[in-house]
């Protein structure tokens, strides 16, 4: 009976350490093919995942960033819709089970600012109070996050600079920024990391 149940437990192990090889793999190649620049491959890889690790809430994150980013640089209005729509999708997905996640409520806000920066006539008004409370919430949650930080005051940067207003205390945020990402840590090597290029860019351009 021991025999049968060291068997068993091995068999399962040996499970456990393939699904884990294979979301692995899955990862690091849908990885691959966004940075290669291939969004379709990579979204649909990320999507397929998703399928697969339903108690994982990183795969649809990162369908909603490679799709939230891609509309950041596309100008076809069809186009933005579609990429926003299927972004706005898999975060709902994950929100509907963890909406205090602040990783996923500043990937909404993220999607939201995509909405305004593509017609800022139609959407900043409707939107612009929603983004920044997201961004206060998910700050009152985890205020040393590098990427809340980050984001909310490039947030406020666009609005400083669009009115004319002081940005020293926002550049003084975006320097905090970069010193949390100097000791942020992510849990795994798949989960958000990501931010700290940007924050160092936007030190310089205030100066």
């Amino acid at each position: 009976m021991e025999k049968v149940l060291l068997i068993l437990a091995l068999t399962i192990s040996s499970i456990a350490m393939m699904a884990q090889s294979n979301y692995e793999q899955g990862m690091q190649k849908a990885f691959q093919h966004w940075e290669e620049g291939n969004i379709t491959e990579a979204t649909a890889l990320f999507e397929r995942i998703a399928s697969a690790e339903k108690d994982n809430w990183l795969p649809n994150y990162y369908v909603a960033l490679v799709n939230t980013t891609t509309a950041f640089q596309t100008k076809d209005n069809k186009q933005v819709s579609a990429l926003l729509a299927k972004a706005q999708a898999a975060l709902d997905y994950e929100l509907d089970k963890d909406p205090y996640n602040v990783e996923l409520m500043v990937m909404q806000a993220m999607i939201h600012t995509a909405w305004i920066a593509h017609d800022p006539m139609t959407n900043g008004q409707r939107l612009s109070g929603t983004v920044m409370q997201i961004y206060g919430q998910a700050e009152s949650i985890a205020p040393e996050n590098p990427r809340v930080v980050l984001n909310k005051a490039e947030f406020e940067m666009g609005s400083a600079r669009f009115f004319g207003t002081d940005t020293t205390p926002i550049c003084l945020q975006i320097e905090k920024a970069v010193q949390l990402f100097d000791t942020f840590k992510p849990e795994t090597p798949f989960h958000p990391n990501w931010g700290k290029d940007r924050a160092m860019q936007q030190v310089n351009e205030c100066k």
